[in-house]
């Protein structure tokens, strides 16, 4: 039976996620609290409290089935953005949101166009609907907004960009989005995923949400997994405009966004301090770790997100060397960069153990120093 599902789908990749600490405890024989993870950009402070303590009361509601519309956080997440609760629409993770894109708008032999260094999900879901991946350089691992124009055919159906861009930590400016925008063709949807957007500084980030209000072909995809530390409950949502809006939500499942993450993300959405705390370990811990790469020798490409990419030579090596050692890293392979791993910005406990660490690899000689 198995050899008779559509071919795109016998060929798709399969997502790669970074090694779990469960994992790898039970591998090295160690403590999970022995290991630390810096692989998937995750919040090394957790969950806001004000949202744990939201998520433990609605556990007492666990036998009655969530808001399907999700009407409390839809209303907060527009009221904190200025836009109508018609505007939002949750997903389980803002992944999801990719997929209500594909289902809707995706056909085989529809193209997607995305830069070389991007989230491997895009490609991934393009696959699953039979669409065809373009995918543009991108100088210094920014993508290349200029290029992605020319890389447009009437096949185009939805260009990606992420901003800022995992797993490069680069970013694109106000100015490059807007000449992009002024010139993008009307059978184009434009999907800007700004899962890191809360870790810009102020007045440094772009606004593309003035796109969504002026009814462009735009969809604006974000995250409660990063600065607010809910990436277990997978909740997300996107941001379009309610003509689109309404078309996402008739792709998604009933009670696709459960009620306690609903709860916790509502809870931490309003829990200004957290984020702040996150914020500002984030850029104290980003900086540590590019002024000890500087100092050792190895090239980095600056980050305005919460990990960063180095080259340290072999990425698969170093990783698994790291491994054994119990610190969770992850390797580019998959991504083109074989010789790169990018690391997660964790506690600064965290991040002084993991460069001591390479720097013990880097005196024996493991690591591809400049």
């Amino acid at each position: 039976m198995w050899k008779s599902a559509h071919e795109h789908i016998l060929k798709l990749t399969v997502y790669e996620p970074g090694k779990p600490v469960e994992e790898l405890a039970r591998d090295l024989g160690l403590s999970e609290e022995e290991i630390i993870k810096l692989a998937s950009n995750e919040n090394p402070l957790g969950p806001s409290p004000r949202a744990l303590e939201a998520m433990h009361r609605t556990l007492e509601r666990a036998h009655f089935y969530p808001d399907g519309g999700g009407y409390e956080l839809r209303g907060a997440i527009s009221k904190r953005l200025g836009v109508a609760r018609e505007n939002i629409v949750l997903g389980n993770g803002s992944n999801e949101i990719i997929e209500f894109i594909g289902h809707a708008f995706l056909r085989p032999g529809d193209e997607v166009v995305v830069a070389r260094h991007s989230f491997a999900v895009y490609k991934l879901m393009a696959q699953l609907f039979g669409a065809d991946t373009v995918e543009v350089p991108d100088p210094a691992f920014t993508a290349d907004l200029d290029a992605m124009l020319a890389a447009i055919t009437p096949k185009t159906r939805a260009i990606f960009i992420a901003n800022p861009n995992n797993p490069t930590g680069t970013m694109v400016g106000q100015e490059a989005i807007d000449r992009f925008m002024a010139q993008v063709p009307d059978h184009v949807l434009v999907i800007f995923d700004e899962a890191y957007h809360e870790f810009l500084d102020e007045g440094n980030a772009p606004d593309v949400l003035p796109y969504v209000r002026e009814g462009r072909n735009v969809v604006v995809m974000r995250t409660f997994s990063k600065i607010m530390g809910l990436a277990n409950l997978r909740i997300g949502y996107g941001i379009t405009t309610p003509e689109l809006a309404s078309v996402l939500q008739r792709t998604r499942q009933p009670f696709n966004a459960n009620g306690i993450a609903q709860a916790g993300a509502l809870a931490g959405l309003l829990d200004e301090e957290h984020m702040t705390r996150t914020r500002e370990l984030t850029h104290e811990g980003r900086k540590y770790f590019e002024r000890e790469f500087a100092a050792m020798g190895l090239e980095f490409v600056p980050s305005v997100a919460n990990f960063i990419l180095v080259k340290v030579g072999d990425g698969k090596a170093v990783f698994e060397t790291m491994l054994r050692k119990g610190i969770i890293l992850r390797a580019m392979a998959s991504y083109g960069l074989p010789e790169w791993v990018r690391i997660s910005v964790g506690t600064m406990e965290q991040n002084r153990r993991c460069v001591a660490e390479l720097k013990i690899l880097a005196e024996s000689g493991e690591l591809a120093l400049n």
